[in-house]
């Protein structure tokens, strides 16, 4: 399906208008099974009944959400293929962002609001392509099933995870899958574009920290007061220095940074490169170690009472074949008066960048931008293809954006004035539009 210009204004419009209308609904996720994706499911599945596309809501706990839909192909002999999303949002402080972060306002060029990056803004493209297909009569080859999770922003329990475990029917006869965070582009420092597929990324491992000790009356000296044994632990985790290690997809990656710029690929001076790649290297250079990052703490209750406990919560991030590492070195920072306990765990994730999924994804890039140089990154964070590679499932990150040079794209994930380019929506759809057809 060769796109008309006619089409492709409607496109257009409908992924703005849609895109605007998903960040309208605060679908915020606070974790501890506290969210609610009801009303955004309740959306998604109006507007893709609009255009004839039944869809199903499933509820894994009262308003906890995911939408599945599923187109057949014309190509009974192809595996089915899966387009996945995710509906909910972090949470977003009003006081601190220039507009009203639920708002969806046009901005700049920009469209404004939590989730605009994170990952409204696929799940508009998502929307777009299939009900422009659906107004159209368009067939795929492969079937494809079309779905939208819940609860991906406190590790899939009550999405990905639920659905993978409780409905694996949904997904059967199904062999790949895209999802978020991959197929944008980066400037280079040397003027180069480079377009990111995000092929592999970090395991998971959130844990809680308990220190106990002994409770007493503020005034007296006490030396088990579980807020310092809690404090020293988590000061020694968050100043540990883990060793750095290059995997097979930051080897491709930096080697093709280094024969796009002409610059050297050492492994013991990688600054050259960080260089090139820009605001990109704070998410880089946590993909070249396993992390642990204290993020919250939980103690007392009044100031002349010492607490008989002191809790933490530390997010850990392990490389593909490093998992262990990562508990053990945590268990043996703290010591035995600090009892560490799993919260969240998941794997990491690594598949190859090759086969035709991947020159579909190339090949759609190009067809938008032929200049651009295509290459395999590895994904500090996760993304729910964690729970569909449990099904045998391999998994992609495919949501493409052409950015300006000057946007700190990394830095609006999770953070404060979260926006995107309308301009680079819209070359989002005509891509994905491609690399479906072609898939």
């Amino acid at each position: 399906m060769k796109l008309t210009d006619a089409q492709i204004n409607e496109l257009h419009d409908d992924v703005v208008t849609l895109c605007q209308e998903l960040i309208r609904i605060p679908s915020v996720n606070f974790g501890e099974g506290k969210g609610d994706e009801q009303a955004v499911a309740e959306y998604v599945v109006s507007k893709l009944k609009e255009v004839g596309i039944e869809s199903r809501i499933y509820e894994s706990a009262p308003k906890r959400c995911t939408v599945v839909a599923r187109i057949e192909g014309t190509d009974t002999s192809r595996p089915g293929f899966v387009v996945n999303g995710h509906i909910d949002v972090v949470p977003a402080n009003p006081a601190d962002w220039s507009v009203d972060p639920f708002s969806g306002v046009i901005k700049d060029g920009c469209i404004w609001g939590r989730g605009a990056v994170d990952m409204k803004n696929m799940d508009a493209m998502m929307l777009a392509v299939f009900r422009l297909w659906a107004r159209h009569g368009y067939k795929p080859s492969r079937t494809i099933v079309i779905v939208f999770f819940g609860d991906e922003e406190a590790g899939g329990i009550y999405g990905s995870g639920w659905m993978a475990k409780n409905h694996p029917e949904v997904f059967a006869g199904c062999s790949e899958t895209v999802s978020e965070v991959g197929g944008f582009s980066v400037t280079l420092k040397s003027g180069k574009r480079v377009y990111l597929i995000e092929t592999s990324q970090k395991g998971i491992e959130w844990m809680k920290l308990t220190a106990t000790g002994v409770a007493s009356h503020g005034s007296v000296i006490n030396s088990a007061n579980a807020v310092t044994r809690l404090s020293e632990a988590i000061a020694k985790i968050g100043n540990h220095k883990w060793p750095r290690r290059i995997t097979r997809t930051n080897q491709i990656f930096l080697t093709k940074i280094a024969e796009i710029t002409g610059k050297k690929f050492d492994p013991d001076n990688l600054e050259p490169i960080l260089e090139e790649i820009g605001s990109m290297s704070k998410m880089f250079n946590a993909t070249l170690q396993n992390t642990a990052n204290p993020s919250m703490l939980e103690a007392g209750y009044k100031a002349n009472v010492i607490p008989q406990t002191a809790s933490a919560v530390v997010d850990g991030r392990t490389l593909p074949g490093h998992e262990a590492e990562l508990m053990e070195t945590v268990q043996s920072l703290v010591g035995p008066d600090v009892k560490v306990e799993r919260l969240v765990s998941d794997i990491p994730l690594e598949v190859d960048f090759a086969g035709a999924l991947v020159e579909a994804m190339i090949n759609a890039i190009k067809s938008e931008d032929p200049e651009a140089e295509v290459i395999p990154y590895l994904l500090s964070g996760g993304t729910d293809n964690k729970a569909l590679a449990k099904l045998g499932i391999t998994g992609y990150g495919f949501s493409p954006l052409k950015l300006p040079s000057d946007l700190d794209f990394i830095g609006l994930f999770h953070g404060v004035d979260e926006r995107v380019p309308i301009d680079s929506l819209q070359f989002g759809a005509r891509t994905l539009h491609h690399f479906l057809v072609n898939s």
